[in-house]
């Protein structure tokens, strides 16, 4: 469906009505009763900003504030909490436009029948801009989410603070991402944009754990384009700056796209459902009917005989894993590393692997930035890593050294080591230099290492070393290219192997590529119990 059917296909859910009667009154002027006066405030704090401004909405392909939360909550379960809220501001004639519910609304409600706490904001109200009031009902249901340990889900769509409030509206901000900022780590948070987020606004979901965007209907910057044009001159649009493409594959700010709201809404209960509610839960664990000792012989010929040529690691990751279960996140950004969320004999899953078929799946800026996110997540959550690893280094240059790709790679590494979950290793072919220790070696915590017979776990690739090895005997030759080949495959013959490291213990068992699945399976099932922990400490100073 294209966004005008979408809109169609859910527009009518609700009546709107624009707000009247502030006061205990009806119409002629006599008072009501006590109960019809309720049931008229509830269908007022319904109606938004007025069907025209609804209409609008709609016209933009957009749903509204209400309409998606029916959409993304099991249905008939929300509760409202603040629906009678109104704003408190006199400047600027706002004392005649005190909206019910003051452009958001906040409440409670079950995705996949697990609790959240949820504020959709409401563009139909003053562009669903920020005021005093509006602030407190987004801290109030945050609050409420910290005190009962379940996930709070942020929908966004706002013009961004109410200027008519001024420094207020900012402070209202500013309690926002306190609130975030407590609760990353003790509760999951994410964040959905499903229009202009721009400004101040940005930094909420920033914060959070991950940002769900829409294709072509929502927007976020710092600073807009007309304001780029003043200060740089350069001329761009809107979606250009700061669409959901952009997000996705620039900035990496965006971790999920989808066509439309309806698609964009419904990927988050599918990232719930991965999710414990808490940090004190274990993640939850679905039965999804694949064997557990499923066997895939198509694996033991998966990776090319020569070392050199690519093959997709999401084929290796959707053979090993239950069936149709893996769940990519940020799939436009870095695609030399490949993360998401998966099920392995029912158990959740988080997967990292290094992606051959993207610049050889070396580690850069990016990739090493991704990695390290999405890993300290499942350590937040306790949900257990799995590893495939395939890096033949980190990428060489003066781009990548002058942007601190030193500081940027330990970024990844600190966060492997950082790591108590269950971790799991496969090294599938290329491991090496200082990424075989980065890709969560035995060295740094891993659980279990195991490596297929592919595997090539050396300083270097063999043609590098042998040319720094062998480099005089090379020069002085009567043919340098076979004198290098030559020792090309001595090296290899030597190093380019597992066995060098299963001898030492680094890995735990070399084992034929068919059998992954039963055997990572088996090792979760050891690691459930697990115990491990950090020095007792205020928090580590990982390098940002």
């Amino acid at each position: 469906m294209n966004k005008q059917e979408d809109v169609a296909a859910i527009k009518g859910k609700i009546d709107p009505h624009p707000p009247t009667h502030q006061n205990g009154f009806s119409k002629n002027g006599e008072s009501e009763n006590p109960l019809d006066r309720l049931n008229r405030l509830r269908e007022e704090s319904k109606g938004g900003g007025g069907e025209k401004r609804i209409e609008a909405q709609h016209k933009k392909g957009k749903l509204t504030a209400r309409e998606r939360l029916d959409v993304l909550l099991d249905e008939g379960s929300f509760r409202e909490i603040d629906a009678l809220v109104r704003h408190r501001s006199h400047d600027f004639g706002l004392e005649t436009q005190r909206y019910l519910g003051d452009g958001v609304v906040t409440g409670t409600g079950k995705i996949n029948g697990r609790s959240v706490c949820i504020f959709s904001q409401d563009f139909t109200v003053f562009g669903g801009s920020l005021s005093e009031a509006h602030a407190e009902k987004i801290c109030k249901i945050m609050d409420l989410a910290m005190k009962i340990g379940v996930p709070v889900i942020g929908l966004n769509d706002s013009g961004g603070a109410r200027i008519q409030e001024g420094v207020v509206s900012l402070g209202g901000y500013a309690d926002i991402f306190l609130r975030n900022t407590l609760a990353s780590g003790v509760i999951p948070q994410i964040s959905a944009i499903l229009g202009p987020c721009a400004g101040g606004a940005v930094y909420s979901p920033a914060i959070t754990d991950f940002v769900v965007m829409a294709d072509g209907t929502s927007y976020m910057f710092v600073t807009g384009p007309n304001v780029v044009k003043t200060v740089t001159h350069e001329e761009v649009t809107q979606e250009e700056l700061g669409g959901a493409h952009t997000h996705a594959s620039k900035s990496g700010v965006a971790h999920v796209v989808r066509e439309n709201e309806i698609e964009a809404l419904q990927s988050i209960r599918t990232m719930l459902s991965y999710m414990p509610q808490n940090n004190s839960e274990k993640a939850p664990t679905i039965d999804l009917d694949d064997p557990h000792d499923r066997l895939d012989y198509l694996l033991n010929a998966i990776v090319p005989e020569n070392p050199n040529k690519p093959y997709d690691i999401k084929n290796v990751i959707e053979r090993v894993v239950d069936k149709d279960s893996f769940l990519e996140i940020h799939e436009e950004f870095a695609s030399n590393i490949v993360v998401g969320f998966a099920r392995l004999g029912g158990e959740s899953i988080g997967i990292v692997a290094n992606q051959p078929a993207s610049l050889a799946g070396v580690l850069d800026i990016d990739a090493s930035v991704k990695g390290a996110r999405f890993v300290r997540f499942c350590d937040c959550f306790n949900i257990p890593l799995i590893v495939f690893e395939d890096v033949p280094g980190f990428l060489p240059g003066t781009d990548q050294e002058w942007k601190g790709i030193i500081r940027h790679g330990a970024k990844l590494l600190y966060a492997f080591c950082e790591a108590t979950v269950p971790k799991i290793t496969v090294i599938t072919r290329k491991a090496y230099g200082g990424a075989y220790d980065v890709m969560n070696s035995k060295h740094i915590r891993g659980d279990f290492n195991y490596a297929w017979p592919t595997a090539e776990i050396a300083v270097m690739g063999s043609k590098g070393a042998a040319e720094i090895l062998y480099r005089k005997e090379i020069a002085e030759a009567e043919d340098p290219e076979a004198e290098l080949a030559r020792h090309d495959q001595e090296y290899r013959e030597k190093f380019a192997h597992p066995y060098l490291a299963a001898e030492r213990g680094y890995i735990d068992d070399v084992i034929e590529p068919a059998r992954t699945r039963p055997i990572l399976i088996e090792a979760l099932q050891l690691l459930r119990n697990k115990q491990d922990s950090n020095p007792p400490k205020k928090h580590g100073n990982i390098p940002l």
